[in-house]
């Protein structure tokens, strides 16, 4: 997941042209396709035999269309373009003409990320439901349809969120990291956010390297956490024919630093009990095993609210 590029007084959202392009590289060198998202809804259910790189940028950023946006036409690279609808043509973003050239391109996908790129998770139901049609709506005026890929703002979601988006969506990704695979919730698919402190090379070729690590269920299914729930127990159940579960680390940013987790098994099901309360606003947990030489991951997030 990318935001912004060359503009290199936002370090947090932001990714230099020089890296992005030694990151489609690495991808490359490594023997991986790209994968084009127009195939991702049908595809999604049926078995992988093969990995492949899914390139999302968030928020329509106009850095995105003068930067990448050329780099990845020449090169014939796929991506979804998740587009708020209220920001577009004002200063800094992407305007509906600019959309509309990537729209109608072999290789750029639109998604739909709200209208006003608020936290959602913050809005009463009434307020998230009307943001959410608001932007439908534009898009069907402006597209002459509606994406059906939702990327939830700041990769925030409640349970209520999520089942709304399920009932209008096919795909809904958040923002906590990890590798898809057939057995992940498909209204909250991870992505590795790459920024300029997490896209350094090393660590960029490591994680297009990691394999999906499978589980069965992770309770609890509600991510928005208020403070008297803080902090949460995880409990993740994984799948009875998995091997090597006992070889995962966890780490968590409770408390505010991130450290290793202390973990209990009982067969198949993982415990994490946390030290420490998560600070608001989003409480972190990245889990990776040691699959016999092949490295697993995945990663979930949690949204800390205080209760009006």
């Amino acid at each position: 997941m990318y935001h912004r590029f060359n503009e290199n007084k936002y370090p947090s959202t932001n990714i230099k042209m020089d890296v992005f392009k030694e990151h489609m590289e690495i991808i490359k060198k490594n023997g991986y396709d790209f994968y084009n998202p127009k195939f991702f809804i049908e595809e999604f259910n049926k078995p992988k035999k093969e990995k492949k790189i899914l390139i999302t940028i968030d928020d329509g950023f106009k850095s995105f269309y003068t930067e990448a946006w050329p780099y990845l036409k020449k090169n014939e690279i796929p991506f979804i373009l998740f587009v708020s609808t209220e920001p577009v043509g004002k200063n800094g973003y992407m305007d509906w003409n600019e959309i509309k050239e990537i729209e109608q391109s072999e290789f750029g996908y639109i998604g739909h990320h709200s209208h006003t790129h608020k936290y959602l998770i913050d809005m009463t139901e009434e307020e998230f439901i009307d943001d959410i049609k608001t932007a439908t709506k534009i898009f069907k005026d402006k597209l002459g349809y509606v994406p059906l890929i939702f990327s939830y703002p700041f990769g925030e979601y409640s349970q209520s969120i999520k089942n709304y988006i399920s009932k209008n969506f096919k795909i809904g990704f958040g923002q906590h990291s990890g590798v898809i695979d057939v057995n992940k919730d498909k209204f909250e698919l991870p992505r590795f956010p790459i920024n300029e402190k997490y896209g350094d090379l090393k660590r960029f070729n490591s994680l297009i390297n990691y394999n999906p690590l499978e589980y069965k269920s992770l309770e609890p299914e509600e991510k928005k956490i208020f403070d008297d729930e803080n902090p949460p127990e995880l409990i993740v159940e994984f799948f009875e024919n998995q091997k090597n579960i006992q070889n995962i680390t966890c780490y968590s940013n409770d408390g505010g630093n991130w450290k290793k987790s202390n973990l209990k098994f009982q067969e198949q099901i993982l415990t994490i009990k946390f030290e420490n309360k998560f600070l608001p606003r989003r409480g972190r947990i990245n889990c990776s095993l040691n699959d016999d030489g092949k490295w697993r991951w995945f990663g979930t997030q949690f949204t800390i609210v205080k209760k009006n």
